[in-house]
């Protein structure tokens, strides 16, 4: 009979596209005793939570809380409350959450119209106003940080163009909150939703949403029930509103980890931590070029929470990703769908973004690239990233 001692998993240096590496003082609070979850204490908890999400997101909307649940749950969650069957929803897509976002209106009953890009693309203004303009939609679905391809997409019009066409418009932010500026109230955006194992340095197991009181209103006027017992909004934000009607056990553990972690974004401030991953890009960038490899999406477009970037020529893909799992404890992602075995994708994520971080990694895959007989100049990367922070 098989003996099952202490569990103790190796460490492991997250540098994939999620989970990123978790702050200490997480992996502390989720220490802490439990409290039930209608205990004064813990609801004491959800109200700082609730306000931190609103600092991070940027935002006023009263119906802001943590889904429970990971990412998807949340990109679920928003669809099904603002979709009815036979509503019209469009749905940008340049890479595989586009993808989904796609699949999980689809199973909501939405009539979805796509507007395609090439993968590592983004998408202008004209293209979504001519789409609205024909469509007229309920509501517009679009990924800021494209997580498959490492494309950050421009906001900053989109909202107002939306709402020209009266439709709403939903953010999927689970790559970029907390790494870049996601500006919610002042972009205009009426639904939104997160995860925490990212930029924010907590477990999986969270999904933060935001409403505006124009998604609410669209979800109070609706004919039909929401498709989704669990994730229903209009008996969910009874737990997360002023009444703290009971609706399912919350995952206490998990709620004081995304309290911590906001409180450390909170401390850094959010243009102090923007800084930070674009500084730490900038460098691994810097390192990387130095050694021949270039990123997939275009140059202004790129994101600096994750990079994808392109294995070189006579480099294999797995062999170098395990040889960095094995021997340096390093995770990195494999590219998913139109980039599987193209390209490579580097966290750099809250806590995982650091300078120790970049340089370690950027020596370790020369090593890597060297044992595949890859022409680089030895000690490039590192060079160039230790210049790139001079």
């Amino acid at each position: 009979m098989a003996e099952f001692g202490q569990l103790k998993p190796s460490p492991r240096i997250l540098l994939g596209p999620g989970p990123s590496d978790v702050h200490p003082r997480v992996l502390l609070a989720m220490a802490n005793p439990l409290l039930g979850h209608l205990d004064p204490q813990f609801l004491e908890i959800m109200n700082e939570t609730q306000e931190l999400l609103r600092q991070t997101f940027r935002t006023s909307n009263r119906l802001t809380f943590p889904v429970s649940g990971t990412g998807s749950a949340g990109m679920e969650t928003c669809v099904v409350n603002l979709i009815e069957p036979g509503d019209k929803m469009v749905v940008c897509v340049n890479g595989v959450f586009g993808q989904r976002m796609t699949d999980v209106a689809q199973r909501a009953g939405a009539a979805v119209t796509t507007i395609e890009q090439p993968w590592g693309e983004v998408f202008e203004p004209g293209q979504i106003r001519d789409v609205l303009r024909k469509v007229r939609p309920k509501v517009l679905g679009i990924v800021h940080a494209e997580t498959s391809t490492g494309a950050w997409q421009p906001l900053e019009e989109l909202g107002k163009l939306c709402h020209e066409f009266d439709a709403l418009l939903l953010l999927d932010t689970v790559t970029s909150l907390a790494g870049v500026p996601v500006e919610i109230d002042s972009w205009a955006v009426d639904a939104v939703y997160s995860g925490t194992q990212k930029c924010l340095s907590c477990p999986p197991g969270l999904s933060p949403v935001s409403f505006s009181p124009r998604a609410v209103e669209a979800i109070n006027r609706r004919k039909t029930k929401v498709q989704s017992w669990y994730l229903d909004m209009t008996m969910v934000q009874r737990y997360w509103g002023e009444e703290r009607f009971y609706h399912h056990t919350a995952p206490i553990s998990m709620v004081y980890a995304l309290r911590e972690a906001l409180g450390l974004v909170h401390e850094e401030g959010l243009p102090a931590r923007w800084s930070r991953h674009l500084r730490n890009y900038q460098a691994l960038k810097a390192g990387l070029a130095a050694m021949g490899i270039s990123y997939a999406a275009s140059e202004g477009q790129q994101l600096p929470t994750l990079n994808a970037v392109r294995i070189p020529a006579g480099v294999d893909d797995a062999t170098t990703r395990k040889r960095l799992l094995a021997e340096f404890g390093i995770e990195i992602g494999g590219g998913l769908g139109d980039f599987k075995g193209k390209v490579w994708r580097i966290g750099l994520m809250g806590y995982g973004s650091r300078p120790n971080n970049v340089l370690l990694f950027l020596a370790a895959l020369e090593q890597c690239l060297l044992a595949q007989k890859a022409q680089i100049e030895l000690g490039a990367g590192v060079a160039a990233a230790n210049r790139a922070y001079a």
